[in-house]
């Protein structure tokens, strides 16, 4: 199977959505789908030996649309239709401007009369009608041309037998177009022959202003739409331009400025303070503090020496150093944060597809009723021009526009306000789940703890000080690979401890090492290595206590007595109590998922507060306990972050990866968590339940407009109440149900996480 994106132009409403998709989805090869309305973007999955992009250019253009092959540009330039959203809010200016500036002079002629305004006196009276009618007609005409995409688009859908929301607007203002031609040739007619009620009775019902206003509130209310678009993507917009444009590089002995794309692997970069990290690497020489808020989000600079990792976009806020490029172009972690982005605001959420079969069938059902109720009102014995007022208000208060907007632009606020947090959500799926779980699984080691060991107690007895023991054990530790040796080195260099000389070192698998010091030997191990030839009953009781606290005993000793006892254990992160406290208050069940024995798995619960502990899980067993869950009717959430992780994250129906694990985990997941902050997975959540509840409210709106708007425009409560929707007021009205569901989803950025 093959992914290929490409850009669609042309597309206007739900309908065209429907429309774009169910003509790419009848051609074989193809398996899946995703248009989206905002970006102006398609996804297609299909197989390669069985189709071509060409085909599906061709079946998309056959559909009425234009498609373009989507590729890569420098510097993310027309990354996720942000460009096209810049062009298309220009495009719509200037017809604003246009529009208007005929439309003012229009309504002055057409309505000026009857509102006693001063009005030239060539206009006037039924002698003057025709110059009235035709002054109307070539004032609107610019206006028609100006929106002419409407008709172009609008009709070419008519004549695939998919009509749009520009087939709507097109055959509502031709009409009145039309209509208006028809009057000036009745005018004409009664001007001619002395029939003075005809002039009179065409000259007050001439449609040009109702049509030139309809295109030009409708076209002010995609400019507004436009810019509010343009503001749902700030987030990423921010990312974009995050992106440094060269890099300082040095090959040869020289620096060199050169653009980013050209970086190589390996190549040896300088940063200076206030610049930005091109791409990613690992320092080299130099030391500095970074500001990595663009990625992660978290304020706080992060130092950084040799050997330390950093981050493409970061700011180097204070010294000068060096480092070596790892990876580079597409590699990025920017780039591959705006490639998932990308995907996620390109997919559709489950809710949406409700929107989707409505789109397929309401424009023609619209344009049914409109036809209906104008032939019911002539049936009733109304004049033409009421009837066809009745029509092309139903026709023009009907386009879908909300309906296709409501869901794409929560998604795309969502996850750009995910990512100014560093949650990265892949998919609007994601998004979705995110808000029905009620079990979350976690990981221990690197998830809920923070994955590398330390020491935590140092118990001597009077034979050696705690210092001077410390310092033995860390001398023979420095010649073993076994974890925990890391751990007691750590502690022994923040104690500045100057390490003895090590003879006849020797290393018992699975129990200890051994080793001479100043010529005397020193044991560190388990506590079967060190029972084996003394007694250690001396150190019972802080062995029991660190063993009901879940740690990991290491006993040091001398030839004759045991020295004392180091413990070790996994430090739990500073935010992980608080964030298991906060989902079990919003209700959520939270369970442990570890390979440590009971003792251990009970001490991490009693300390941090699980719900359940499921321990003694070997990492392949470990996707079997989510399906387990899920068998017993639970939704469930896993959090991990390790290749042993991997199949659990993906087993289960929402996977939030930790972003300093690995890439495996990470891939296999449906979040990334970028900051590697448990608290992140509640933020997350309730990311996920406002941004769901905000599509709910979306496509609310966009029905409940619809189901209000259609019937009053038809004229049902015109014999009740007298209510009767003029073709202009429709426009209003449908450019505003757009622009609210526009800005209803914007207010997810001020969304408190």
């Amino acid at each position: 199977m093959k992914i290929e994106k490409f850009e669609i132009a042309g597309m206007t409403c739900s309908a065209c959505v429907a429309h774009v998709e169910k003509s790419v989805r009848k051609l074989d090869g193809v398996h899946d789908v995703n248009v989206n309305l905002l970006t102006n973007s398609m996804s297609v999955e299909f197989e390669e030996k069985a189709l071509s992009t060409e085909k599906i250019i061709e079946s998309v253009q056959d559909a009425g649309y234009d498609a373009f092959l989507k590729t890569p540009v420098k510097a993310f330039d027309v990354y996720f239709g942000i460009n096209h959203v810049v062009k298309e809010q220009a495009e719509f200016k200037k017809r604003v401007l246009i529009s208007f500036a005929f439309l003012i002079p229009l309504l002055y002629v057409a309505m000026g009369p009857m509102l006693g305004f001063p009005v030239p006196e060539f206009f006037m009276g039924e002698r003057n009608a025709l110059v009235f009618a035709f002054t109307q007609f070539l004032l609107a005409l610019p206006i028609y041309f100006v929106n002419n995409k409407f008709f172009t688009n609008g009709f070419k859908a008519l004549r695939h037998l998919s009509p749009t929301m520009d087939s709507l607007v097109a055959i509502g203002s031709a009409s009145a177009l039309i209509y208006g031609i028809f009057a000036i040739y009745r005018i004409s007619y009664g001007l001619g022959h002395g029939e003075a009620d005809i002039t009179h009775q065409y000259m007050h019902d001439l449609f040009f202003e109702s049509g030139a206003m309809i295109l030009t509130l409708i076209t002010l209310g995609k400019y507004f739409e436009a810019r509010s678009k343009r503001q749902t993507s700030d987030a990423l917009t921010k990312l974009i331009n995050s992106a440094p444009q060269t890099a300082n590089v040095i090959r040869n002995g020289e620096e060199m400025e050169i653009s980013v794309e050209e970086v190589r692997l390996g190549d040896l970069i300088s940063i200076r303070p206030g610049q930005k990290v091109p791409v990613d690497g690992v320092v080299d020489e130099g030391f500095s503090s970074l500001d990595e808020s663009v990625i992660t989000g978290e304020s706080i600079p992060v130092f950084k020496q040799k050997g330390d990792t950093v981050i493409s976009a970061s700011i180097n806020k204070t010294g000068f150093f060096t480092f070596r490029a790892t990876k580079v172009g597409k590699d990025t972690t920017l780039s591959q944060i705006i490639a998932l982005l990308e995907e996620a605001t390109a997919s559709k959420a489950p809710i949406s597809r409700l929107a989707d079969k409505i789109s397929r069938i309401f424009v023609p059902i619209v344009i049914g009723i409109a036809v209906v109720a104008t032939l019911v009102w002539l049936i009733l014995g109304y004049p033409f021009e009421f009837a066809l007022s009745i029509g092309i208000a139903v026709l023009i208060i009907s386009c879908p526009c909300a309906l296709g907007l409501a869901t794409p632009v929560a998604i795309m606020v969502g996850t750009g306000r995910g990512a100014e947090h560093g949650i990265l959500f892949k998919s609007a799926e994601a998004l979705e789940i995110g808000g029905k779980i009620d079990t979350i699984v976690f990981d221990k080691t690197g998830t809920i703890t923070e994955g590398n060991p330390k020491v935590t107690d140092i118990e001597s007895l009077h034979y050696m000080n705690e210092k001077e023991m410390l310092r033995v054990c860390a001398s023979l530790e420095k010649h073993s690979e076994h974890p925990i040796s890391k751990a007691i080195l750590t502690r022994a260099k923040e104690e500045n401890l100057e390490l003895s000389t090590v003879q006849n070192f020797e290393n018992v698998p699975g129990k200890g090492i051994s080793g001479v010091i100043n010529d005397e030997l020193y044991k560190v191990g388990n506590k079967s290595f060190i029972a084996e030839s003394i007694d250690v009953e001396p150190v019972e009781d802080f062995l029991f206590m660190l063993m009901q606290q879940g740690k990991t005993a290491l006993f040091v000793s001398d030839d004759e007595n045991v020295l004392g006892v180091i413990g070790v254990a996994d430090t739990m992160k500073e935010t992980s109590h608080e964030a298991i406290e906060i989902l079990q208050e919003m209700g959520y069940t939270t369970v442990l998922l570890t390979g440590d024995n009971e003792r251990t798995a009970s001490a991490v619960q009693e300390e941090i507060g699980f719900d359940q502990v499921i321990a003694e899980v070997l990492p392949q067993d470990k996707d079997k306990v989510i399906q387990k869950l899920k068998n017993e009717g639970r939704t469930v959430a896993m959090v991990g972050d390790g290749i042993n992780d991997a199949p659990a994250l993906a087993r289960s129906d929402l996977g939030f990866a930790i972003g300093s694990g690995t890439d495996v985990a990470i891939e296999a997941a449906d979040v990334v968590l970028i900051k590697n902050d448990l608290l992140d997975v509640v933020k997350g959540i309730r990311l996920s339940k406002s941004t769901i509840t905000n599509i709910k409210q979306n496509l609310f709106w966009a029905f409940f407009y619809n189901v209000i708007g259609i019937p009053i425009a038809a004229g049902v409560f015109y014999f009740m109440l007298g209510w009767k929707l003029n073709p202009m007021f429709a426009a209003l009205a449908m450019s505003l149900s757009s622009i609210t569901v526009v800005m209803n989803a914007l207010r997810l950025r001020k969304v408190r996480l």
